[in-house]
């Protein structure tokens, strides 16, 4: 945005559209208080309406003060730092964060705290390279010409790069609207069809990785959910036959004490489609781990763990055989880890 023309208007502008646009994940640090309290407040306050002129004060204070280190120099003495406009940059960084999140399907809650609701539009995969080269050109393509302007001693304009970074925005906004028809197809096709002879609750369909004419389809029924593939060019719901039944859980003491652990309701607070399942742990332990599963993530990897296969953004709750909580179990592809359960501290 910067040097799409941003950074005609004020000196600075570059570095406050940066630190913005990356302010609102300051929220890893809660992190410092575990993994299940970092679930709570990830996209939370930062990446609200509310937190956005907040994380703005704080980013044109920060680049006030390298500012004011500097000797009040700027890379173009012409061009003044306008600190008003400034401020309306970064707000406006902090709100293409917000757009940026809102696009893939882990979604954001953008009314924090005053309604805690997640919304998602559901179209780009949680790292969509198309976006990412769309981006990167935008950068090197400029750097690439002012290096041949170098070479043949041509007169340097500044600032540059105006073209491309316009043309890597326009890129993008393209990629969204290619991404939301085919979304929308999806869904149609997903909804205009039964499952089993059932008419479905709900369903949603969620983006790949790259391709935008293929997506996972989730449907809700009375006592299953459904995933099936959907072909949005055709519209096609499961063309090769690779539809996968899960059967929702019986509610047990068992889960029931894990879905009211502090984990319990931070995860089932953020999933859309949630399935539990119950791992009885062998002596000496003599307990269970319930294991809670969004299957709206269903396409993404697997990493096995423990001797067993569990996706990223999975998560689970360790009972002992009173069902007291003991801690928490994280599925991400790495050593699982036990935590305390905050609510018990």
């Amino acid at each position: 945005m910067g040097r799409a023309g941003l950074n005609r208007k004020t000196a600075l502008a570059t570095l406050t559209l940066t630190l913005a646009a990356e302010a609102p994940d300051l929220d890893v640090l809660s992190g410092v208080r575990g993994r299940a309290f970092s679930w709570a407040h990830h996209r939370g306050f930062t990446h609200s309406f509310l937190g956005v002129p907040i994380d703005a004060i704080a980013v044109v204070g920060f680049v006030y003060l390298i500012w004011r280190l500097r000797g009040r120099k700027t890379n173009d003495p012409e061009l003044p730092p306008r600190w008003g406009l400034l401020l309306c940059y970064a707000c406006l960084a902090g709100l293409s964060h917000i757009l940026l999140d809102f696009t893939n399907n882990y979604g954001v809650r953008p009314f924090w705290p005053f309604v805690e609701k997640w919304y998602s539009w559901d179209i780009v995969f949680i790292f969509e390279p198309v976006m990412f080269l769309f981006l990167v050109l935008g950068l090197l393509v400029p750097a690439l010409f002012s290096l041949i302007d170098t070479e043949i001693g041509a007169r340097g304009r500044k600032p540059r790069g105006r073209v491309a970074a316009s043309l890597a925005l326009f890129g993008m906004a393209a990629l969204w609207g290619l991404r939301d028809y085919e979304h929308r197809r999806a869904v149609n096709a997903l909804a205009a069809r039964t499952y089993q002879d059932v008419e479905p609750l709900r369903v949603s369909a969620y983006p790949t990785w790259i391709d935008p004419f293929h997506w996972t389809g989730v449907v809700e029924a009375p006592a299953f959910f459904a995933l099936a593939p959907v072909d949005s060019l055709t519209p096609e719901v499961d063309p090769e036959g690779k539809m996968e039944i899960r059967y929702k859980s019986e509610e047990t003491p068992i889960t029931l004490a894990a879905k009211q652990s502090y984990l319990g309701r931070v995860y089932l607070d953020w999933a859309k489609y949630p399935i539990t399942e119950i791992e009885t742990l062998p002596p000496p332990q003599e307990g269970y781990i319930v294991h809670f599963e969004d299957l709206r993530f269903e396409g993404t990897p697997t990493a096995v763990t423990g001797g067993r296969s569990r996706r990223a953004l999975t998560a689970g709750v360790e009972l002992d055989k009173n069902l007291r909580v003991v801690g928490d179990v994280f599925g991400t592809g790495e050593k699982q880890t036990i935590q305390p359960d905050p609510s018990q501290r």
